[in-house]
């Protein structure tokens, strides 16, 4: 038994992360704009006592329609309404730094976390691809390493917006007619190669101080990234080994930077496909690989890989020469783990296409509800994850069903708490602290 605590995250997306889900009969194709699917789905979780649910997001229309369904309601928006439908969960949103202005996205979570009761948490990605730059006015994206110069000073800026008012600021005395301290105002006055940011934030200090920072990317940029900021880092990991490389070496990053290794949680994505048995979960995988539509998937995988169309044949492997990850300047670490997945387990075209459908490079596993708990048990306990990124196949019925079978076996192992109890917060969720005002520290004084 382990005295750590397993953490869970709800990984959202419309009717599940297999791209055939939608074709189900159970599946509803409109489900990613109702938002009273998205109530049903927070609810499961929040009744699983997940520690937080997670949307994805992008500034562009993503994919051909043909494939599955397509945009989403914009998260921080669909979040504030899950948050007067919940009481404990914490709300996590994706927001790219690449296509936004820090005080208007510093904003927006602080009056998440204000609306929410210090429930929030901000996803921080970079955006990869051409298609998102021509959306702002830019011919191709920005290169890799200019990416994440700009993400750590948009950071910087926010943490300053959020911190720009002292928790006390406001005074309310009526009698003497003085509602807020100017004196416990700080304006950040940032200029920096990127932004110039002058005045303090028009939202007091939220109830975290600031939301919980996660962030996703596995290329060095990433990690040394993830290193600085981090406090929840969402990540795709095909085997124990490398998984357990990633977690070593993402806590050593960490104590390096000068921070604790246990205010970082890692948390690999795992799609789970039950069945009462292990061959009913088989089958239940393969009816999903069944609709499948492969032209779909060879579109998909070219672009990923940077082909020109036409390029990859379904029944022959990855074609040879592929460049190497340093010439890559879109999504490095998921390039690099779907080349190496093809060629360490030699699939066709076509079965890594099967392989990418349910969890696009993500931890697939088709068990019974003892066989998913064993496989998060042995990596929470052998070094590879803090908890995980919980991304249900086909929605709702994959969510309820890890819920209702997987959650009572991990609770019946002393590795996940049975109710939420007194903590209220996210970060309290995640064990974390607090973060004291920067401006009140003896180095800024």
């Amino acid at each position: 038994m382990t005295t750590r605590e397993l953490h869970l995250n709800a990984f959202l997306m419309d009717t599940g992360h297999h791209e055939a889900s939608w074709r189900l009969p159970e599946s509803d194709p409109y489900a990613h704009v109702d938002l009273r699917h998205h109530v049903h789905l927070a609810r499961i979780a929040e009744r699983g006592a997940f520690d937080s649910l997670f949307l994805a997001d992008g500034p562009q229309l993503w994919g051909s329609l043909a494939q599955r369904p397509a945009g989403a309601l914009e998260p921080l928006t669909l979040l504030t309404a899950l948050a007067t439908a919940t009481e404990h969960i914490g709300l996590i949103a994706t927001a790219s730094t690449s296509y936004n202005s820090p005080y208007n996205l510093a904003r927006r979570f602080a009056s998440l976390d204000i609306v929410s009761g210090g429930r929030a948490g901000w996803n921080i990605v970079t955006t990869a691809g051409a298609e998102a730059a021509r959306n702002f006015g830019l011919a191709d994206e920005p290169p890799h390493a200019e990416r994440y110069a700009r993400a750590a000073e948009f950071l910087d800026v926010s943490l300053k917006l959020w911190d720009s008012w002292e928790d006390d600021a406001v005074v309310a005395d009526k009698a003497a007619g003085v509602w807020g301290d100017d004196g416990k105002i700080h304006p950040p006055r940032h200029r920096g190669t990127y932004f110039g940011v002058e005045g303090a934030l028009n939202v007091p200090r939220s109830p975290q101080g600031y939301p919980l920072l996660v962030q996703a990317g596995s290329s060095a940029d990433g990690r040394a990234f993830a290193a600085r900021y981090a406090e929840a880092v969402f990540t795709a990991q095909q085997t124990l080994t490398g998984a357990r490389s990633f977690y070593a070496d993402l806590k050593a990053r960490t104590r390096r930077a000068g921070r604790d290794p246990d205010h970082v949680k890692v948390l690999p994505g795992i799609v789970p496909v039950l069945g009462s048995t292990e061959a009913e979960a088989r089958a239940n995988e393969q009816v999903l690989e069944d609709h499948i539509v492969y032209e779909h998937g060879v579109r998909r995988l070219e672009s990923l890989l940077r082909l020109e169309p036409g390029t990859l044949e379904l029944d022959a492997p990855l074609p040879a020469g592929l460049p190497p990850e340093s010439a890559v300047e879109g999504a490095k670490s998921r390039y690099t783990l779907v080349v190496e997945l093809a060629r360490r387990e030699r699939l066709t075209v076509r079965r890594l296409i099967g392989r990418l459908g349910g969890g696009r490079g993500h931890l697939t596993f088709a068990g019974t509800p003892e066989q998913v708990a064993d496989r998060i048990e042995t990596w929470f306990t052998q070094g590879a994850a803090d908890g995980f990124n919980i991304m249900p196949a086909v929605l709702p019925s994959g969510l309820d069903a890890f819920v209702e079978h997987v959650v009572p076996i991990l609770r019946a192992r002393k590795l996940f708490r049975a109710e939420y109890g007194p903590r209220r917060t996210l970060r309290d969720r995640y064990g974390l602290p607090r973060p004291a005002n920067q401006y009140l520290s003896p180095a800024f004084a």
